[in-house]
């Protein structure tokens, strides 16, 4: 199984902490260079020095606001490897949404991902080859209770890249989509910490009432979600093109 990834280039967005993070650390485990790309340059550095000590191979970062379209333009082509990640948006009943909240979702994650993802096409066709894996959420299976917002706008990127994958494939470029489920992160804290507040019961309870829900019992860790995101990058994954794949413990109940 030809797992290597030495010789190739990666972008990762939102790379600083959490699951963008350990997408990065395997992929320079697995011999790549990774530019990582986030909004506080201090994370960054940080990572950073962790890639570099972990697998020295002149990893760097760029400071970027996916928000921003002006900040965003700074990232050129030239990766083999894309992967899209960025913080999903506040919670809240999708009924009670206003729509700056939907605009401003888009602009921090379809509308960046489609723009990056473009200025890395044209020397992925070159070179005829290519990944692009974008991080959403399992709720592109199962939609998530008071996450409407970003119910909703991981469904438009799930879309985009299943579109994508077609057009590309030709070229040999995949596209997939991996969809975490219970994976520890400041993100997941943030929205059970909020969970207990609402229904005035304690983290605890809703911890507990969370692992009861994931057949693995126990919530995941983001190194496992990264090895997952790494596999997809290899060339052992040609053959797999246009998936939303779930990597969550078995807790989403749909096929």
């Amino acid at each position: 199984m030809d797992l290597k990834l030495s010789g190739k280039r990666a972008l990762v967005t939102g790379a600083s902490q959490g699951m963008g993070k350990a997408c990065a650390m395997e992929l320079a485990l697995l011999g790549c260079q990774v530019v990582i790309v986030a909004r506080g340059e201090q994370k960054l550095s940080q990572t950073v020095a962790e890639l570099e000590k972990l697998s020295p191979q002149g990893h760097s970062y760029l400071v970027v606001d996916l928000s921003d379209r002006k900040s965003v333009e700074q990232i050129k082509g030239g990766f083999d490897i894309l992967v899209n990640n960025s913080g999903g948006p506040p919670g809240g009943l999708i009924a009670e949404a206003k729509e700056e909240d939907f605009e401003a979702a888009f602009h921090k994650h379809l509308f960046p991902y489609i723009a990056i993802t473009q200025k890395c096409i044209p020397d992925m066709k070159k070179k005829k080859f290519g990944r692009i894996i974008n991080i959403i959420s399992s709720s592109v299976k199962q939609p998530i209770p008071f996450l409407g917002v970003s119910n909703t706008v991981r469904w438009s990127v799930a879309a985009w890249a299943k579109t994508l994958a077609g057009e590309l494939g030709p070229f040999g470029i995949t596209v997939n989509s991996v969809l975490p489920g219970s994976i520890h992160t400041d993100r997941l804290q943030q929205n059970m910490e909020a969970e207990a507040a609402r229904r005035h019961i304690s983290f605890e309870e809703v911890v507990a009432e969370r692992i009861k829900t994931i057949p693995a019992g126990r919530i995941g860790e983001p190194r496992e979600f990264g090895a997952v995101v790494a596999f997809l990058a290899t060339p052992a994954a040609s053959f797999v093109n246009g998936v939303a794949l779930c990597v969550d413990g078995g807790q989403t109940t749909c096929l």
